[in-house]
């Protein structure tokens, strides 16, 4: 299986299954002598991790990250940090009825083709665990970076979109409830939504906006490797992701070019930022903002037709412990993708500058 790394100089390479024994990752490239606070990087793993509240699976998991390399005295010292994230609570016996059956919108059917084998049990490699690492990483990404700060937070819950811009909003309050919705209003209302889709055993999508600031100029290349595509590759790499939009998105595509133009002033800034801190695939300077989209969780917990190896039409009726919406969750795995992204361009610009 090809693609399980990410990045070309700050790179993470994955590996393990939902149901394995452990989920692990390898990060080559950091540079030596950041001062890293651990504490803060299993913070993260506990702002992603299942069971932490009543709108999100119940698997219980600690999550807890151990490194075995390139760490020392709370110091990196520029080899490749290998760490290790144990399974402790796996329940794989709630997948043994998807055995010869495909989860419709899953990756079970396309798998099986293109492998010849697949690992039922939660998704095996397929499974957003897999993220767990990634969050580890951005972590340690985001340390690197130190000035530049990323904030994601859950601005839609199906129908429910917040209509207010990230400069509205007091971002610090999205982590005061366990939607991580910053507007407490709007947060009350999602939690209540979801648990009545997760009463049905159905599941609902929604979309998590992020926001970096404190961005310098010049980061991202102008052809192929421009920031914003690798923004998107990035966000598009999550599991469920649907769809991203960086400054303007598709309400851009309504505008007049004389609207649309970001005037600049005299200090290089710009009176508007419909661009989204980015013009010519290279940060200019200011906020960087996007939306990722989320579908619905593909397991549901209600009986559904689907067909089996054979091609045989089946109905089948969900189990196990599922997320009935992931946007919740989702947000420290967005903010940690984007840390990944910056890394790579800011030690790519050290070297080409």
């Amino acid at each position: 299986m090809a693609g399980n790394s990410y990045g070309k100089l700050f790179n993470l390479s994955t590996y393990g299954e939902s149901h394995g024994p452990a989920l692990g990752g390898v990060i080559d490239g950091c540079p030596p002598g950041i001062k890293l606070d651990l504490d803060a990087i299993q913070n993260e793993l506990n702002r992603r991790k299942p069971g932490q509240s009543a709108i999100v699976t119940q698997r219980k998991e600690p999550d807890t990250v151990k490194f075995h390399s390139g760490i020392f005295e709370g110091e990196t010292t520029g080899t490749p940090i290998g760490f290790v994230i144990e399974n402790t609570n796996q329940k794989s016996h709630d997948y043994s009825h998807i055995k010869d059956s495909y989860r419709p919108s899953h990756a079970d059917y396309t798998y099986d083709k293109k492998y010849g084998v697949r690992d039922y049990r939660g998704g095996g490699r397929s499974s957003a665990r897999e993220t767990a690492c990634r969050v580890v990483a951005g972590a340690i990404a985001k340390q690197m970076l130190k000035n530049i700060k990323i904030k994601a937070y859950v601005s839609g819950v199906g129908p429910m979109k917040l209509e207010k811009s990230y400069t509205e909003l007091d971002l610090s309050k999205a982590e005061t409830n366990i939607v991580r919705c910053p507007d407490p209003v709007m947060a009350s209302k999602m939690e209540t939504f979801i648990k009545e889709v997760r009463g049905k055993g159905d599941t609902v999508g929604g979309v998590v906006s992020c926001v970096i600031q404190n961005v310098p100029v010049g980061l991202g290349e102008p052809v192929f490797d421009k920031l914003h595509a690798e923004l998107g590759k990035a966000m598009l790499s999550i599991n469920a992701v649907k769809g991203f939009e960086y400054g303007s998105g598709f309400h851009g595509s309504t505008m007049y070019g004389s609207d649309h133009n970001d005037a600049f002033q005299p200090d290089g800034t710009t009176k508007t930022n419909y661009s989204g801190g980015i013009q010519g695939g290279i940060s200019n300077g200011m906020d960087i903002y996007f939306n990722v989209a989320f579908k619905p969780v593909a397991t549901l917990i209600q009986e559904y037709e689907t067909i089996d190896k054979k091609g045989k039409v089946v109905q089948m009726h969900g189990k196990g412990r599922h997320d009935p919406c992931v946007v919740p969750r989702a947000v420290p795995i967005v903010e940690a993708m984007a840390a990944l992204v910056l890394a790579d361009f800011h030690l790519i610009n050290k070297i080409y500058s």
